[in-house]
């Protein structure tokens, strides 16, 4: 390496770039301090759904690059998904003014610059901040994510899942969080003690730490991010009427307040997609590309069945068409399992003021393939808007380490004005759809007997279900009964491994009485679903306890059911 000459480093690095298909451009390249915008540095886009890590330091310029690539992706005709933290992104529905600067740097790495608007939809989490409001229901979200939001040991995560698997079984529509109150209450009351008892591996002490937890969540004003209208995440994966790709915003703006409900929304809107695609096998283009900024807060503190459910997320979406962008300061903030499936790197520079500091500059150069530059020196001297790259070309092998000066941005480095937000958001399409607020029949309703609290008018398409009584809904019929004992039964000698201490369901001789109560209704049909192979492993451990044994029954009816999704989240909504 060290006998190379500039001219073999840089002829190393032409023809390691130098590719056929469509590419997203990233800028030229820097050799032995010197720039030569002849040896462009590009990433393939067929390649995108092989997921990437945008890293570095704080003020180095990871939001810049970001931005530039979802413009370029955005051109090429793939919808993008951004989190918009700071507020910067929504630069992007902006074109940018062009000054003597900006003209001298583009035209030093061949840029061919010039200021453009692209397609920009503005989302907000529950309507926190300026864009369409983005809901999820809470039997969608499913008990992993949940618990991660209520931060639940194992031990009250796998007893969460029970709940859910109880609600699911039973016909209670988890939409929001005071339908999944008013089921623990139940199964706390005394009218649900014989519930609780079926379901074995739940203690009334267990539950109601999680009915604790939940009312904590409840507290803190978090109820406005679960309900419905429920977001659908096929509008991720939009064109504009020009064939570009929608650039889709969601603003975070109080993010600090609640990143551990931020992080885990913006991954079940992955677990969502993954369960709605089909398979794609490799394409052109990718379906979507999402970048995951501030990625750190989705591992920080993560049970092992979240760290696995996203590790599986990873390795299997690409397969139906959607790359995944890891945004953070080091590789390091990334579980092995994860890092190791990111196959296109753009490095910004670290910094090494302290010990710890030193020690992530040498565990980031050792995840890169040797090279000529001496990275540890080239880490901690590039300047902003630089980054080490190396990428998968086209045969899936990587790509030549480059030191590269990126290119810039096309549309506003930084936010657009509140009244081209406000206007874009007001004439939206999708706005008519999840604008309002709607509070539909469901758990809470059918256990307390009482009516939808009122909403205003629903939003245009979306009527509230038909309401029906207090006392019809309480009613479960002989038939609902007995399947309810013989799902008890099999709960009890499938989860717990054990023969069932239940006694076989007595006729009921008297069943032309309806008799008011306060037991669940009548058991749903079959959610059905389930992805045996990758998802056993992982849902072993995922569900924990008792359930383990569930999770080695994938092949049964009981196992597709309370197996749900890589997340435990569900597809049943009502949209």
């Amino acid at each position: 390496m060290a006998n190379k000459t500039t001219a073999e480093k840089l002829a190393t690095i032409q023809k390691g770039y130098t590719l056929e298909g469509a590419t997203i451009e990233l800028g030229a390249a820097i050799v032995d301090g010197e720039l030569h915008k002849e040896a462009q540095v590009r990433l393939p886009l067929a390649m995108m759904n092989r997921h990437g890590l945008v890293a570095g330091a704080t003020g180095t310029g990871k939001t810049v690059t970001l931005h530039m690539m979802a413009e370029q992706l955005s051109t090429a005709g793939v919808p993008v998904f951004l989190a918009d933290i700071k507020g910067d992104l929504s630069g992007l529905a902006t074109a940018a003014a062009g000054s003597e600067k900006l003209k001298a740097r583009t035209d030093s790495i061949g840029q061919a610059w010039s200021g453009k608007t692209f397609p920009v939809e503005f989302l907000a989490l529950g309507g926190d901040g300026n864009g369409i409001p983005v809901r999820a229901t809470i039997t969608s979200f499913g008990p992993i994510l949940l618990s991660r939001v209520m931060e639940l040991n194992d031990t009250q995560e796998s007893s969460l899942q029970l709940v859910f698997h109880f609600a699911d079984k039973n016909n209670l529509e988890l939409i929001d969080l005071k339908d999944l109150r008013a089921v623990i209450q139940f199964l706390t009351s005394d009218e649900g003690k014989d519930a609780l008892e079926e379901l074995g591996g739940l203690s009334k002490s267990t539950a109601g730490v999680i009915l604790r937890e939940l009312v904590n969540l409840e507290a803190q004003g978090l109820e406005r991010f679960f309900g419905e209208p429920e977001f659908d995440t096929a509008e991720l994966l939009r064109t504009a009427p020009d064939g570009r790709g929608v650039i889709t915003c969601l603003e975070l703006p109080t993010l600090q307040t609640k990143p551990m409900l931020f992080s885990t929304f913006l991954m079940w809107l992955l677990a969502d997609l993954f369960e709605d695609l089909p398979e794609a096998g490799d394409l052109d283009k990718p379906k979507l590309v999402f970048f995951l900024d501030e990625a750190h807060l989705l591992f920080n503190g993560a049970s092992r069945a979240f760290l696995n459910a996203i590790t599986t997320t990873v390795r299997l979406i690409r397969s139906k068409g959607v790359g995944i962008v890891f945004v953070t300061q080091t590789p390091k903030d990334v579980p092995a399992s994860v890092l190791g499936q990111l196959a296109n790197r753009i490095q910004h520079a670290l910094r090494a003021f302290t010990p710890e500091d030193a020690k992530a500059l040498k565990a980031t150069v050792s995840t890169f393939p040797v090279s000529d530059y001496d990275l540890e020196e080239t880490l901690t001297s590039a300047g902003i808007g630089e980054a080490i790259i190396t990428v998968m070309n086209e045969k899936g092998a990587p790509t030549p380490v480059a030191h590269t000066r990126l290119r810039a941005p096309e549309s506003v480095m930084g936010p657009s004005t509140e009244e081209l937000i406000n206007s874009t958001v007001g004439g939206s399409a999708l706005l008519a759809k999840y604008g309002t607020a709607v509070d539909n029949v469901s758990a809470y309703e059918k256990l307390t007997g009482k009516t939808a609290a009122p909403t205003g008018e629903a939003a245009p398409g979306q009527p509230p279900a038909p309401r029906t009584s207090g006392h019809s809904r309480s009613v479960q019929s002989r038939s609902g009964q007995a399947d309810l004992d013989a799902e008890a039964r099999r709960i009890e000698e499938e989860i717990l491994g054990r023969p069932s201490s239940r006694p076989a369901p007595v006729p009921d001789r008297g069943a032309g009485t309806d008799a008011p109560s306060r037991r669940a209704p009548e058991p749903a049909a079959p959610a059905g679903g389930g992805m045996a192979g990758d998802l056993a492993g992982v849902l072993g451990g995922a569900l924990g306890g008792g359930l383990k044994s569930m999770a080695r029954s994938l092949g049964t009816q009981l196992g597709r059911e309370l197996l749900r999704g890589v997340f435990g989240t569900s597809s049943r909504r009502r949209r």
